[in-house]
């Protein structure tokens, strides 16, 4: 068998011929050495220059390129929504969840930290021996002769002689050894000497790990402040919708009445009567509908603030508007993205910590260094403690030098290697999984922009169409029946409109969550590193 030793397999971080050398003095890292990925963002956001070919004047909100506010939330001037996401940010479970995750990374920093240091151990023992006669002093026996005297070569056996030979110079008498009490204690300690950089690489992983779980809670956090934004959101347009469509019945039941009493003197016929009856059962119907998705929502706040069904119920019954938009919307620049998203962050702690993984792995090919030493004190008499012949010590060096393990090392190292490049892949999918986000929520709410302004034109149509409905009716040109279907189209558009108030924030939220913005919110969670 020949065993070659492929030194360019290792990457050393300094030369060969430093190693005996230089790793006495502060010790060699082997492994590739991590550097922050290197990125090429667009210039500009996809969709702000086709953007910016329309007039921004008239839309409820201009998109800006300064830095997003990171409490953006409290642009919608709205003091409930702000209470219910700083609770949330405080009870949320999956925060809670998320800060105990941080909590064992840190502790595993912890641990790995810890082998860079020196163990030591005390200890304290007190035994009662008896010694086994079918044991070792059976087979000491059978060669000092059946009786425990040495024999001959003649077989006569001697007891003993001038120079101290013979069973008594052994010290075994024929009768074996009686039991002894033996009392010790002292101190056990222990060094490896990192000279290729294991432990070192050992703790970078774990300082990387500790940075992934900062990130997942921030990536919590922002997802738990969206949520509760859009679910206080689609509260307040269910809300202001059942009030549109509880008007719309009473209207329908007035349509009704007239209808019936017009066919009572023949003016229409029982076609138009039944049409009445059916526009007045599909909004009773639709009542029901939106009570359920009311409560529904109203309890899912309730879960994300971490509170039992029906708990905002009171809080949040009063009827409120629609947040309304802010008037400047600032997204940032490309460049920054990677500053803002956790997730991206959370991509680059993993590239890092698989990195790292490969040092480990590569300081494994290479020999261990150990200092060991233990010192105390060991009597069979408990008085005999105190004395300075009790003493005793040994202390040395040792070396483990890898030989051969079956392929277990390599195969080890060729993962660490396959994990390193899926955590690459995974970096690139992140950001461009974010700059797709981003593109797509910018056209999102551009569009819903531009709906909500024909919404909003439409509407202030029907508001004049009702008007001269009116007058018609107060000058006695027509009967009031057109005023009713007046104010039911009004009620409808006013519907159509609150629909899209809901989309615009939704794809404001929306967006505000795919730049990353709101994870600064609340403090990292506080924890102390302790070493043991």
């Amino acid at each position: 068998m020949i065993i070659k030793f492929n030194l360019s397999l290792f990457n050393l971080s300094c030369p060969p011929w430093l190693i005996l050398g230089l790793s006495v003095l502060s010790g060699c890292t082997v492994g590739p050495d991590f550097e922050k990925p290197v990125d090429h963002p667009p210039e500009k956001w996809a969709d702000l220059p086709a953007q910016q070919q329309h007039s921004q004047a008239a839309q409820p909100s201009l998109i800006i390129e300064s830095s997003p506010d990171q409490d953006w939330w409290r642009q919608f001037n709205d003091a409930l929504l702000s209470s219910l996401i700083d609770r949330a940010i405080q009870q949320n479970l999956t925060l809670r969840t998320a800060t105990t995750l941080l909590a064992q990374s840190r502790a595993q920093r912890g641990i790995a930290g810890a082998d860079q240091f020196p163990l030591l151990n005390g200890n304290a023992s007190y035994s009662q021996v008896q010694s086994s006669q079918k044991g070792i002093l059976n087979l000491a026996k059978s060669l000092m002769g059946g009786s425990g005297v040495a024999s001959s070569a003649n077989g006569t056996g001697m007891a003993g002689s001038a120079n101290g030979s013979g069973a008594g110079a052994i010290g075994l008498p024929a009768a074996g050894i009686a039991p002894f009490s033996l009392y010790q204690y002292g101190f056990d300690a222990g060094w490896e000497l990192d000279l290729w950089g294991r432990v070192r690489r050992e703790q970078e992983a774990a300082e990387a790990g500790v940075e992934a779980a900062r990130e997942q809670h921030y990536a919590a956090q922002l997802s738990v402040i969206a949520e509760v934004a859009r679910n206080y959101i689609e509260l307040r347009r269910l809300q202001n919708n059942r009030i549109r469509v509880n008007q719309q019945q009473d209207i329908a039941q007035e349509q009704l009445d007239l209808t019936t009493a017009k066919a009572m003197h023949g003016v229409v016929t029982d076609i138009d009567v039944e049409a009445a009856k059916a526009r007045l059962a599909n909004l009773q119907a639709q009542l029901p509908q939106f009570d359920q998705q009311i409560e529904q929502t109203i309890n899912q706040l309730s879960l994300l603030i971490s509170s039992p069904p029906g708990t905002l119920m009171s809080e949040l019954t009063s009827l409120q508007p629609v947040p309304a938009m802010p008037a400047v919307v600032a997204i940032g620049l490309p460049s920054e993205l990677a500053m803002r998203r956790p997730d991206i962050r959370e991509a680059e702690a993993n590239l890092h910590r698989a990195l790292a993984n490969i040092g480990m792995a590569t300081a494994d090919f290479y020999p261990r260094f150990t200092l060991s030493g233990s010192t105390g004190l060991q009597a069979l008499r408990l008085q005999d403690l105190a004395s300075g012949s009790a003493w005793q010590y040994a202390m040395g060096p040792a070396i483990m030098l890898p030989i051969f393990q079956g392929g277990r090392l390599l195969s080890t190292l060729e993962l660490r290697r396959a994990e390193h490049q899926q955590a690459a892949v995974a970096y690139r999918n992140t950001l461009l999984t974010a700059w797709h986000e981003i593109d797509n929520g910018l056209s999102a709410f551009h569009e819903t922009q531009q709906r909500q302004q024909a919404l909003q034109a439409g509407l202030q149509s029907n508001s004049r169409a009702l008007s001269l409905e009116q007058q018609r009716y107060q000058q006695g040109l027509t009967d009031f029946l057109p005023v009713l279907q007046a104010k039911a189209i009004k009620l409808q558009a006013e519907q159509a409109e609150i629909d899209g108030a809901g989309s615009m924030a939704t794809n404001l939220i929306a967006l505000y969550k795919a730049l990353g913005g709101g994870w600064l919110a609340m403090p990292e969670p506080d924890g102390s590193d302790k070493t043991k």
